[in-house]
C-alpha cells in the first residue's frame, strides 16, 4: 500500500490529547480499486461486472512515556467504514486494542489456509461457511501480551467483550438490548508460536460467550480451533480444525459446526502464485441430524507492479447447508486489483 499523502496532527483524538503527546502524529492514506466478473452455475448472476474500492487511513504518534499509539479505519463499501481499531503499544507490557470489525483475539485464526487471494468462501460463490471466530469477530478489547514476557516465538492474545453480540457501537453510545440467547460477556484465549521449527507455526485457542439458560438453550457457547502451517521454500502447506458449539437446545437448531481445513499454495516467482484449499464444515442438529458444507477453491494471482490479476474456481457440495441440490454451487472469480 502506497502513501498518498501525511497530514501532522497534534493527538489522534480528544482522549489521547488528555495524556500528552510527546511528538506530533502522522495520517497515512492509502488504497487499492478492484473490479470483478463473477459467472455463477446457480441462480440469476444478472450483470457479472462489479467494483469495489478499499480506503484504509492509519495514524500514529507517541506519547510522554515512549508508548506509542495506532488507530486504523478501513473503508471497504459506500456504506460504512467496515473495520476500525484504536491500538496503545506500551513497553514492557504489549499492545492493546479496542477493535470494531473483526480480525482480533480468535478470529485471527478463524481461516488461517495459504491461498494465492482469498479464503474459500471469500469469492463470488455464496458458500455461508461457518467458522470459529470467537468475540474477536465484533467489537471487543485484546491485549497481545509483550513478547519480552513470552518464550521466543510466541504470541500469545486474550480479548474480552462486555456483550459479544456482534454490533458495534459509535461513541457515548452502545449496541443496545443483546439478541437471545446472548446474556453475559464473553473472552478469547488465542495462542501461535514459530519457535518450535524452522518454517512451522502452530496455533489455537478458545473462547467462551455466556448464554442464558432455558429451552432454547442447553449452556454456554464455546469455540475452539487448532491447527498448524509450515511454509517450505516455495510451498506452504496448512491443516486446521475448529468447533463452534453453539448450545442452542430446541431439536430443530443448531448444536455445533465442526470445521476440517486443509490447503497449499505455491510461489511459482515473485509475480505469479497458485492455491488449493478446502473446508468441510459440518452442522449437527439436536434431533441427531448433520449435513457436511463441502467447499473447495482453485487460485491463481500474477502481479504486475501496483496491479495484479486474480481468478478464483469454487465448488461447493451442500452450500449454506442445504443437502439438497440448490447446495449444489460452484462458479468463477475474475478480478483486477489496481494500488495506489
Amino acid at each position: 500500500m502506497n502513501k498518498l499523502t501525511k497530514i501532522g496532527v497534534s493527538a489522534l483524538c480528544g482522549t489521547l490529547a488528555a495524556v500528552s503527546a510527546a511528538n506530533a502524529g502522522t495520517m497515512a492514506v492509502g488504497g487499492t480499486a478492484t473490479a470483478t466478473f463473477t459467472k455463477l452455475s446457480y441462480g440469476d448472476t444478472g450483470n457479472p461486472v462489479g467494483m469495489a474500492t478499499w480506503l484504509t487511513f492509519a495514524g500514529s504518534g507517541e506519547l510522554d512515556n515512549g508508548s506509542t499509539v495506532a488507530v486504523t479505519i478501513a473503508y471497504d463499501d459506500k456504506a460504512a467504514y467496515s473495520t476500525s481499531s484504536i491500538a496503545l503499544t506500551t513497553p514492557g507490557l504489549g499492545t492493546f486494542t479496542y477493535d470494531e470489525g473483526g480480525g482480533t483475539g480468535l478470529d485471527r485464526f478463524d481461516d488461517m489456509l495459504p491461498t494465492a487471494w482469498e479464503e474459500v468462501d471469500g469469492t463470488g460463490v455464496g458458500v455461508g461457511l461457518q467458522t470459529a471466530g470467537g468475540v474477536g469477530a465484533a467489537n471487543d478489547i485484546e491485549w497481545n501480551v509483550s513478547t519480552d514476557m513470552l518464550p521466543d516465538g510466541m504470541n500469545l492474545y486474550l480479548s474480552y467483550s462486555p456483550k459479544p453480540d456482534g454490533g458495534n457501537a459509535a461513541d457515548k453510545s452502545g449496541t443496545g438490548a443483546a439478541g437471545a440467547p446472548i446474556d453475559g460477556s464473553g473472552y478469547d484465549v488465542a495462542l501461535s508460536h514459530t519457535g518450535l521449527y524452522d518454517g512451522l507455526n502452530v496455533f489455537g485457542g478458545f473462547s467462551s460467550i455466556s448464554q442464558g439458560k432455558g429451552d432454547q438453550v442447553d449452556g454456554d457457547r464455546t469455540q475452539y480451533i487448532l491447527g498448524a502451517k509450515y511454509a517450505l521454500n516455495n510451498l506452504t502447506f496448512a491443516y486446521q480444525w475448529s468447533i463452534d458449539n453453539r448450545r442452542l437446545g430446541d431439536g430443530a437448531r443448531t448444536s455445533y459446526y465442526e470445521n476440517n481445513g486443509y490447503g497449499v499454495s505455491f510461489n511459482v516467482n515473485d509475480d505469479l502464485s497458485i492455491s488449493y484449499a478446502r473446508h468441510d464444515s459440518e452442522r449437527g442438529l439436536n434431533n441427531n441430524t448433520t449435513v457436511t458444507n463441502e467447499v473447495e477453491s482453485f487460485q491463481i494471482a500474477y502481479s504486475m507492479g501496483g496491479a495484479s490479476l486474480k481468478i478464483a474456481e469454487v465448488e461447493a457440495n451442500n452450500a449454506l447447508y442445504d443437502s439438497t441440490t440448490a447446495g449444489d454451487r460452484d462458479g468463477t472469480t475474475i478480478a483486477l486489483s489496481l494500488a495506489f
